[in-house]
């Protein structure tokens, strides 16, 4: 009698590029697409973190790659998907996950602070997906999620640089699913919530009565996991999704409803 076989993964035979893996939602979306049976390239600013993501990845007997480089440098986007094709032959998905944050009311932030989130939250994106569409357009195919926030379509005190690349992020994706449609590619975004990436534990060190306040308003009482995000953005990158293009899913417990 012959052994049943294992169910093909979300992602099976994918080549997959993950832009901001190297920790918190990126990081942990690498483990997920590589565990649904995805090919990765990890991309990130730190060589030291993707280098041993990777090394972790082809240890479980995953096929994974790191390059290094900076979201804001067109040359680094471009090494990114160059990359992907290079090692695999094609470009079938892409998760851009990197950003930053700023806090401070509008009045209060720097000009110099300003400029960097933007040129890291919306052009770093915009120069990510210029790259990855080029390839995507000639393929005939792809798959691309975006991360936004909660923050891309509503307002908080004292975020307002953040929510505004946020919301720039929401409206490029949309855009870039009306484009590219006809072409078979879909665009589409994941916007979490408060979610268990370092950056909230360090508010949680900083002001525990704040995150609680924060979880205590998310229907589901409780932040998401990165494992939580990154499910759904392989849900949109794979086949399974296959009419789902110019969506927002909010990955947040309940708490924009």
């Amino acid at each position: 009698m012959s052994q049943p076989t294992a169910p093909a993964g979300l992602l099976t035979g994918k080549a997959v590029l993950v832009v901001g893996a190297s920790t918190g939602i990126g990081a942990q979306a690498a483990r997920v697409f590589a565990d649904e049976g995805a090919s990765v390239v990890l991309a990130a600013r730190s060589t030291d973190m993707l280098e041993s993501l990777a090394a972790e990845l082809r240890g479980a007997g995953h096929e994974a790659h790191a390059v290094a480089g900076d979201v804001t440098s067109a040359a680094d986007t471009a090494r990114f998907v160059a990359a992907t094709v290079e090692a695999f032959g094609r470009l079938d998905g892409a998760f851009n996950n990197a950003g930053i944050n700023q806090y401070g009311r509008l009045d209060e932030v720097t000009e110099e602070d300003f400029d960097r989130i933007m040129a890291v939250n919306v052009k770093g994106m915009w120069l990510c997906l210029r790259d990855q569409l080029r390839v995507m357009r000639d393929q005939g195919y792809g798959s691309i999620v975006n991360t936004s926030s909660v923050g891309g379509f509503r307002g908080s005190t004292g975020l307002g640089a953040y929510q505004a690349t946020k919301h720039a992020v929401i409206g490029m994706s949309r855009t870039a699913a009306h484009d590219n449609g006809p072409a078979g590619i879909r665009v589409n975004v994941v916007a979490p919530g408060a979610t268990e990436t370092p950056m909230l534990v360090k508010w949680r060190e900083d002001d525990p009565e704040a995150v609680a306040r924060r979880v205590a308003q998310i229907p589901l009482r409780k932040a998401a996991t990165p494992t939580e995000v990154a499910n759904t953005a392989a849900w949109l990158l794979s086949d399974r999704a296959s009419q789902v293009t110019g969506v927002v899913v909010p990955v947040d417990g309940g708490y924009s409803a």
